[in-house]
């Protein structure tokens, strides 16, 4: 059981961390509280898990013809989303969630591979027997 929650806290954290550090960044991103930014990084994972791959589906068109410039807006846009759900979280304009949404992934993305290392990739190994099922 901990070995599934430990990369899920530690993914948090590091969201957390990176929300953190752009709003440190970037003027117009405000956290009233720890609360609210605690809040924010977990509603932000799971707007990334549930409602971004719906937005990917849906845009795929305009995503191909921008060869893919187009999921920088829809990350924009689920920082916006969140901010528009909880109520200590701000953020000024559109502009200001886009970069910042650069930046918290790129952060996010570095931090990941220095704290989780190669713990949440898994290797697929054959079967010894030679039956897969």
């Amino acid at each position: 059981m901990m070995d599934n929650l430990t990369p899920l806290l530690l993914h948090w954290a590091i969201t957390a961390l990176s929300l953190w550090l752009a709003s440190q960044i970037f003027q117009g991103i405000k956290f009233a509280d720890t609360a609210s930014l605690v809040v924010s990084a977990l509603l932000l994972g799971f707007a990334n898990a549930i409602v971004k791959p719906l937005l990917i589906v849906l845009t795929l068109p305009l995503t191909l013809m921008t060869f893919g410039l187009f999921l920088l807006v829809i990350n924009a846009l689920m920082i916006l989303l969140v901010s528009s759900l909880v109520k200590g979280f701000t953020v000024a304009s559109f502009w200001t969630a886009f970069f910042a949404s650069i930046f918290i992934a790129v952060l996010s993305f570095v931090l990941g591979s220095f704290v989780l290392g190669g713990s949440m990739s898994h290797a697929v190994q054959m079967p010894h027997s030679g039956m897969w099922l």
